[in-house]
């Protein structure tokens, strides 16, 4: 018995389908397009709120509406499923005092906002200068009202967390001797200098901190008997000895005076 092969479909019959294919294709990722585009739009997504806690002691809702209404307008488009989390934490982050802020979404929307503040610590460069350096020993910019009584830190830029550490271990050890550290500056050649609360100058010199430590625990296990000997105030201390240090007490001299027609050398 003889069998008949199917004829195969004529050229152009075949193009017709599938371009009917084609066609249907590209009408239901249209139609899937728009549908998505009319949800994301849809006023449900709309954002309503933005909730804002964690350390908020420098801010508050008013002035947090003040310095981003503007910014927030112009800059955040789109609703609650399409707006650009980094940008919002980008904006509360641009605000004095913000270190860090954490962006999320609360459904149906809302977001939500954890910050978390700068805790100043000293100012860096000189007192007053809209500088601070925080407990991370990062710079940061704020002018405050209510912070008194902050040491000074100062040094080449980027080295601001280095000389905080410093500041914290010389300061353990001058307080075992009743003095307090107010400034500590690293040079940009690399050289340290310290400065109590009483005047007092202290030149560290160049060194690892170990080097610093050892230099100033040497300076300190021997100025008991020098306070006891001499009780006057300390005017300035050079730590930069290899085996010793050479220091200045207001009021004490061990110059002699110079005879008549003779020069005093320096």
């Amino acid at each position: 018995m003889a069998t008949t092969l199917p004829q195969p479909l004529p050229l152009d019959v075949r193009l017709m389908s599938l371009v009917t294919r084609l066609l249907l294709v590209v009408f239901a990722v249209a139609c899937t397009a728009l549908l998505g585009t009319w949800l994301v739009q849809h006023p449900v997504w709309s954002l309503r709120a933005i909730s804002v806690e964690g350390d908020v002691s420098h801010q508050n809702a008013v002035s947090f509406r003040a310095q981003l209404a503007t910014q927030m307008k112009t800059r955040l488009t789109g609703s609650f499923l399409t707006v650009d989390l980094n940008q919002v934490r980008e904006l509360f982050e641009s605000v004095p005092w913000v270190r860090q802020a954490v962006v999320q979404r609360e459904f149906p929307n809302r977001l939500r906002v954890t910050l978390e503040e700068h805790q100043a610590v000293a100012w860096w460069g000189e007192t007053g200068s809209g500088q601070l350096v925080n407990r991370q020993g990062e710079v940061f910019d704020a002018s405050p009202d209510d912070i008194d009584n902050l040491p000074e830190l100062d040094g080449p830029r980027g080295q601001s967390e280095r000389v905080w550490t410093l500041f914290q271990t010389l300061k353990t050890e001058f307080e075992r001797m009743e003095l307090v550290l107010e400034r500590l500056e690293l040079s940009e050649r690399g050289s340290w200098r310290a400065r109590l609360d009483n005047g007092a100058l202290i030149e560290l010199g160049r060194g690892t901190p170990e080097d610093l430590l050892a230099r100033t625990q040497r300076f300190t296990a021997t100025l008991g008997q020098l306070t006891e000997r001499y009780p006057t105030a300390l005017q300035s201390v050079d730590l930069r000895y290899p085996n010793g240090y050479a220091l200045r007490m207001r009021g004490v001299t061990t110059l002699t005076e110079p005879h008549p027609g003779t020069q005093t050398r320096r």
